[in-house]
């Protein structure tokens, strides 16, 4: 029976967890990407091989590219977005060379996974990253001051986060911007100002423009992926709803089929996200995986907790209201059948233990995901067990 591949994301030779730790963890393979170059520059083959080579070093694999960023020029499709898309191209090209394969992105408009705390305290006294609605409108409208937020909120969250507002401190304001601008790290933090101009840029772009947009970019870049053996992995939204004005279109199973229809090519497919795609209750995991089948390339595992308001915490991995025995059934089911390996990661995880005392990335400490990618190797071997039977 051939099982999921197990890795790790790192964010380079400056995260906090090192590649020796990520050796003691269970992990064989690494997901990482070149965070310190600009979004659109071309990644140099050079520097693509030094960073291969470092990994190997610690006897590690480099599995899986996340992610290839794509210029906002692209997504709205203006300025010198052929350009960007040319140089998408030559960063792919250098990849498939150094023996890259699998190449994870997103097509979130100006954020990318969007939070309002990173410290949420757990019931045990571990730290969750978590989403609330009123916090966000804080933001949205009293720091962000958007034209014309409000009519995206409910009358109830508009009162509360009044509210609210009137009682945070200047601190606590700064710290919540801080947190809902905070983005991949390793990579370039942006101010409000800095926000409103990119979210200008969207002023005009409906969900039609901006799939439209993915897909004439899917058509441009699959096939040169078909040509050099490369996998695409596109991520769901991260809250999978619009957010802050923008439309959000890789939410749900409608939008997945949609681009993988539209864009046939066997190079365009998916990164599965449970936390993401399982923040909408209106996804069935297990069903969605069993239909985009081996249009999966990749498999972020983790798991949230939601409330009738949709805002949710992170849980542990094998807790919240996802059915991770169920979800992961259907992926091994998947990977029987398919001709390659299928790689996952533990998607996050609580800061907890030693790692309280410690500076981590939120989301990326080690001892939490460690945690979580040890429940997910025994739920894996248990499951194949049974399927040998």
């Amino acid at each position: 029976m051939k099982e999921l591949r197990q890795t790790w994301r790192w964010f380079g030779p400056n995260d906090p967890v090192t590649l020796q730790d990520v050796k003691q963890t269970g992990a064989v393979g690494i997901v990482t990407a070149l965070h310190h170059i600009p979004h659109g520059e071309v990644w140099p083959y050079e520097e693509i091989i030094e960073r291969k080579n470092l990994i190997e070093s610690y006897g590690l694999t480099w599995d899986v590219v996340e992610s290839v960023t794509i210029h906002e020029e692209i997504k709205t499709k203006s300025g010198d977005y052929e350009k960007w898309i040319n140089q998408y191209k030559e960063s792919l090209s250098n990849l498939a060379k150094a023996g890259l394969r699998v190449i994870t992105y997103n097509f979130m408009p100006v954020n990318d996974w969007t939070r309002t705390n990173l410290d949420y305290v757990m019931p045990d006294g571990s730290k969750a990253l978590y989403f609330n609605w009123v916090d966000l409108a804080v933001f949205d409208l009293y720091i962000l001051q958007r034209n014309n937020a409000e009519k995206d909120y409910a009358s109830a969250i508009l009162s509360e986060a009044k509210k609210r507002y009137a009682e945070y401190s200047e601190k606590a304001l700064s710290d919540l911007a801080g947190v809902v601008m905070f983005g991949i790290p390793g990579e370039e933090k942006i101010t409000v100002e800095a926000m409103r101009k990119k979210l200008a840029r969207y002023d005009h772009i409906t969900s039609a423009d901006l799939r439209n947009n993915l897909v004439y970019f899917l058509q441009q870049i699959t096939p040169l992926c078909d040509e050099l053996g490369l996998e695409l992995a596109i991520h769901p939204d991260d809250p999978p709803c619009d957010i802050l004005g923008l439309p959000r279109i890789v939410k749900n199973q409608e939008d997945l089929e949609y681009i993988l229809n539209a864009v046939p090519n066997k190079s365009n497919g998916i990164c599965f996200c449970t936390g993401s795609l399982g923040a909408n209750p209106d996804n069935d995991l297990p069903a969605m995986a069993k239909t985009l089948g081996n249009r999966i390339h990749f498999v972020h595992l983790r798991n949230v907790k939601k409330d009738k308001q949709g805002n949710f915490y992170e849980d542990d991995h094998l807790g919240g209201d996802n059915d991770m025995y169920a979800v992961l059934k259907e992926l091994l089911i998947i990977q029987q059948k398919a001709s390659y390996q299928i790689s996952f990661r533990p998607d996050h995880g609580h800061q907890m233990m030693d790692d309280l005392k410690k500076v981590t990335n939120p989301g990326y400490s080690c001892i939490g995901r460690m945690r979580g990618l040890s429940e997910l190797r025994g739920l894996q071997m248990g499951i194949l067990r049974g399927m040998e039977q």
